[in-house]
C-alpha cells in the first residue's frame, strides 16, 4: 500500500515536472515568435554583404533590400549587425520618440579625426548642453547679418570659376562653403590663421574616409598628424580671443562664454572638437547640395527660367535703390525654396544615419536587439512613390504642400537633427541668387550617374564652365 502510494506520488511529480517543461518550452517559443528578428540576409561570414553594398549604388542594394523583405530588414556591414528601417514611423521611434534608447555610434577612426568632444558624438546632458549652445550661434536671429559677408564670398568664387576653363563643380563649391564655415563660427578671421586652417583641414578632410592604418604616409596617418595641428592652430585662436575679452556672437564667442549650471566651462579640446565637428558637417553636405541644384537647375531650362525671373526680379529692385540682398528677401523666394527641398529630397546627401541599440527593443513584433546597429534610411523613404508621386521625378512644385510627417528629413530629426540647417540653406540662397543673376553656366560631358564619396554627387563632381553674363 505504502509503496503504491510512493508510485503514484511519484508518477504525479513527473507529469507536473513534464507539465512545466512543456509550459516553459511553450512560452520560450511564443516569446521567440513575438521577439523574432527581422528577416533578410547576414551575408557571409565576419564579411556579411559589406562587398555586395560596396559593388553596387548603395541607394539600389537597400531598395533592393526593402523590396524583398519589407521596411525592417536584417544585414551585417562594416563588421556590425545592422537592423535597417525603411519607413517614417520606425525614423520616428529611433530618432524622436525612443531616441533616448539608440544613441549615435562612429568609427572610432573618424571620431580621432574629428575629436572625441564634438557634438553629434554624445547624447544625455552634455550633448543637451552643447547642442543648445551650437543652435544659438547658428539660428536665423544668429546669422541673419551675415548675408553680404556670404555674398561676397559666393561673389568670390563665381569669379574665380568665371572663364573657359572646365572645373569641377563640387570641388569649389566645398571650398566657398568652407568660407561660409569660417565667417559663422569665427567672423572675419586674420588671413594665415584661415590659410593654415584650410590647408590642414583639407589633409584631415582627405584621410576621413580613407583606410584606417596608421603606417607613415598613409592618408590617414597625414590625417591624424594634421588634426593635431589644428588643435595646435586653434588653441592660438582660442588664446587671442580670451585676451581680447570681446563678447563676439559667432559659434567661437558662444562656446567660450559657456558656463553650466554649476560654473564649469567648456576646455581648449572641448571647443575645438565642436569648432572641427562644425566644419565637418558644414562643406561637403551643403557643397553636395549645391552642386545637385546646379545640375537639376542646368537640365530643366524651364524651371531655371522661373528661378532666374524670381530672381532677376529682387536684384533689380536692389539695383534701383543701391542695395544688397537682404535677410528679409531671401525669405521671400518661394520658387528657390522649393527648388532646395526638392534637391535635398531627389539627392538625399544623408542617405541613413547610424544608431546603436543600447537595450533590446521591440518593434511591430520584431526585435532590434541590444547592440546592434540600426539605420533609418532617408533616401528610402525620400524616393517612395507612397510619399511622393513620382519620385525620380524632379518636381519642385511637388513642395507647395507640405509633406506627410516623417517622410522629409533631409537634415535628420530629433535631438540630433542638423543644428545648422538654417545656415546652409541660407548659404544656398544667397549662392543661386548670384549665380542666375550674374552668371550662366554649361556642364560639360553627359556621363549620367551618381558617385559616393561618402556623399553623393554628379560624376565626377560635375564638371562645367561658368561665364560672366555681361562678357557673353
Amino acid at each position: 500500500m505504502e509503496s503504491g502510494a510512493i508510485l503514484l506520488y511519484l508518477s504525479l511529480c513527473f507529469l507536473l515536472a513534464l507539465l512545466s517543461y512543456i509550459l516553459l518550452v511553450r512560452n520560450k517559443r511564443d516569446g521567440k515568435e513575438k521577439t523574432k528578428l527581422p528577416p533578410g540576409s547576414m551575408g557571409w561570414p565576419y564579411i556579411g554583404e559589406t562587398l555586395h553594398l560596396y559593388s553596387q549604388d548603395p541607394s539600389v542594394f537597400f531598395a533592393n533590400k526593402q523590396k524583398r523583405y519589407g521596411e525592417i530588414f536584417k544585414t551585417y556591414l562594416l563588421g556590425c549587425p545592422c537592423i535597417m528601417l525603411a519607413s517614417p514611423e520606425a525614423s520616428r521611434l529611433v530618432l524622436t520618440t525612443q531616441a533616448h534608447l539608440f544613441k549615435p555610434t562612429y568609427p572610432k577612426s573618424k571620431e580621432s579625426l574629428i575629436g572625441p568632444s564634438a557634438l553629434f558624438f554624445h547624447q544625455g546632458d552634455y550633448h543637451a548642453r552643447l547642442r543648445k549652445l551650437v543652435q544659438s550661434s547658428l539660428s536665423p536671429e544668429a546669422i541673419r547679418n551675415l548675408v553680404s559677408s556670404i555674398g561676397a564670398v559666393a561673389i568670390s568664387a563665381l569669379d574665380s570659376w568665371a572663364s573657359t576653363h572646365v572645373i569641377r563643380t563640387f570641388t569649389e563649391m566645398k571650398k566657398a562653403s568652407f568660407e561660409v564655415g569660417i565667417l559663422a563660427i569665427f567672423g572675419h578671421l586674420e588671413t594665415h590663421y584661415k590659410h593654415e586652417l584650410k590647408k590642414n583641414y583639407s589633409i584631415v578632410d582627405g584621410g576621413y574616409n580613407s583606410f584606417p592604418s596608421k603606417l607613415p604616409g598613409t592618408p590617414y596617418k597625414k590625417a591624424l598628424l594634421a588634426r593635431k595641428r589644428l588643435s595646435k592652430i586653434l588653441n592660438e585662436i582660442i588664446c587671442e580671443r580670451k585676451e581680447k575679452m570681446t563678447h563676439e556672437k559667432d559659434l567661437l564667442g558662444c562656446l567660450l562664454n559657456f558656463k553650466d549650471d554649476k560654473g564649469e566651462i567648456l576646455n581648449e579640446d572641448q571647443i575645438a572638437d565642436n569648432i572641427i565637428g562644425v566644419l565637418f558637417a558644414a562643406q561637403d553636405t551643403t557643397a553636395s547640395v549645391m552642386t545637385w541644384i546646379l545640375k537639376y537647375l542646368y537640365d530643366n531650362p524651364k524651371l531655371l527660367e522661373m528661378v532666374t525671373a524670381e530672381q532677376m526680379a529682387i536684384h533689380m529692385s536692389n539695383n534701383e535703390s543701391d542695395s544688397q540682398l537682404t535677410w528679409v528677401q531671401t525669405r521671400n523666394m518661394p520658387v528657390t525654396h522649393k527648388v532646395i527641398s526638392e534637391t535635398l529630397r531627389m539627392a538625399s546627401i544623408i542617405s541613413f544615419t547610424f544608431r546603436e541599440a543600447v537595450a533590446d527593443v521591440e518593434y511591430k513584433g520584431y526585435l532590434i536587439p541590444k547592440g546592434w546597429k540600426v539605420l533609418p534610411l532617408f533616401r528610402n523613404i525620400h524616393h517612395s512613390a507612397e510619399f511622393f508621386t513620382s519620385p525620380q521625378e524632379f518636381n519642385p512644385s511637388r513642395f507647395e504642400n507640405p509633406p506627410k510627417p516623417n517622410t522629409f528629413m533631409p537634415f535628420g530629426s530629433g535631438v540630433h537633427a542638423c543644428p545648422g540647417n538654417e545656415l546652409a540653406k541660407l548659404e544656398m540662397l544667397v549662392m543661386i541668387h548670384h549665380l542666375v543673376t550674374k552668371f550662366r553656366w554649361e556642364v560639360v560631358g553627359s556621363e549620367a550617374g551618381i558617385q559616393y564619396g561618402p556623399f553623393p554627387v554628379p560624376m565626377h563632381g560635375l564638371p562645367a564652365r561658368f561665364w560672366r553674363k555681361s562678357t557673353i
